[in-house]
């Protein structure tokens, strides 16, 4: 991924998104008004903020990424694979109207300067483009949505309701916390398990280097899952782009739940046609 700065905001894009001319971006934790633990680009306004920091940080990185603010439609995340589609009634949602929906956890439109946003602090951003149909998608990939394989589901009602063919999507899989950081559970890794297969277990898992004696610790690498998902859903490999930045390991860079716990900010994903 690139790292970009402009107007003193700081923002992650990606090479595949850039060359088809789709407005998009991740944003970082540097160039916003915020203060203390939610220094400085804070964009969750349920974590604590003042409400009119979290607006300007808004409208901060929206210039940045030349999106309309105004327009923005959010997300309302709790880690399930509830993907729904937004059209133009949605438009402002959870910016300049309350939300009118619980449980989202990914947004599709074909509503052109609509930016939909999705919210991060470790879990997997999925970034989705269809340039034949021209649509747009976000979703959250935490490790239950990415057990529950929500890339397949975005990309399975992207082509019920717009006929989207999965060899035409381009995907992004922007920053979270990466496998050397990961360590989960052996039952979060029997689910992964059971949901990628045996024969994945090698590709998403690996003996904890935080507790090697430990037999019931793992790895996990939700890069290589989420991968594994668009794969499965019929995305080329050549149409997959997968960052190397980690959330945790630049927390100067990124606010991780994993090293800040409840008292941080939130990140976003941004795209809009």
């Amino acid at each position: 991924m690139n790292k970009e700065t402009k107007n003193n905001v700081t923002f992650m894009t990606f090479d595949l998104f850039k060359n088809a001319g789709v407005k998009h971006g991740f944003s970082t934790r540097i160039g916003g008004v915020s203060d203390g633990v939610f220094d400085s680009l804070n964009l969750g306004f349920n974590r604590g903020d003042e409400d009119a920091n979290v607006h300007e940080n808004f409208k901060r990185i929206a210039n940045a990424l030349d999106m309309n603010y105004e327009r923005m439609c959010l997300s309302k995340q709790t880690h399930t694979t509830n993907v729904i589609v937004v059209d133009e009634k949605d438009a402002g949602n959870g910016i300049v109207r309350p939300l009118p929906y619980d449980d989202v956890d990914g947004l599709i439109t074909n509503v052109k300067d609509m930016p939909l946003v999705t919210f991060y602090a470790d879990c997997v951003p999925l970034f989705l483009y269809d340039p034949v149909h021209e649509v747009v998608a976000l979703s959250h990939s935490g490790w239950r949505g990415t057990v529950g394989k929500i890339g397949k589901v975005t990309i399975e009602k992207m082509a019920e309701h717009f006929g989207t063919v999965p060899a035409d999507v381009i995907c992004g899989i922007a920053p979270s916390i990466c496998r050397n950081c990961y360590e989960v559970s052996a039952d979060v890794a029997d689910a992964f398990v059971g949901a990628f297969g045996e024969e994945n277990r090698d590709v998403i898992l690996k003996p904890s280097v935080f507790n090697p004696e430990d037999s019931d610790k793992y790895m996990l690498d939700l890069w290589a899952a989420c991968k594994l998902v668009f794969l499965e859903a019929g995305v080329p490999e050549e149409n997959i782009e997968i960052t190397d930045y980690c959330t945790r390991c630049n927390p100067d860079l990124f606010y991780s739940h994993r090293i800040m716990g409840a008292n941080r900010g939130s990140l976003a994903a941004f795209i809009s046609l």
